[in-house]
């Protein structure tokens, strides 16, 4: 009779090893899965705002590219309205000095 408790013990422990261990081996194999999982997710995410970035910094150059011209093409304009404005003052001041001479 010993030898058949001893033997249902050995069942029973081989029994439980056995399921314990098919279950601690789903319980890697499903942690492993989501940490795969999660760094997909990570690497996906981050190729997106890569992207997302890549793009703003594009038109953010397309911009500075436009306002440097605009700027270029209104300091031309300045330019030749300060040389108006002399030539005008210039004439201005030649007027009055002829009027005062003639009074």
């Amino acid at each position: 009779m010993e030898m058949v408790d001893s033997s249902i013990w050995t069942v029973l422990v081989t029994a439980v090893t056995v399921l314990g261990s098919a279950s601690a081996w789903r319980y890697w194999e499903k942690r492993a899965m989501k940490k795969e999982k999660d760094e997909d997710f990570m690497k996906h995410e981050c190729r997106d705002r890569i992207l997302k970035l890549e793009a703003l910094l594009g038109e953010s150059s397309k911009e500075k590219d436009e306002m440097r011209e605009l700027i270029l093409s209104l300091t031309e304009k300045v330019a030749a309205l300060t040389v108006k404005v002399e030539f005008l003052q210039k004439e201005n001041n030649e007027l009055i000095h002829k009027m005062g001479s003639s009074l």
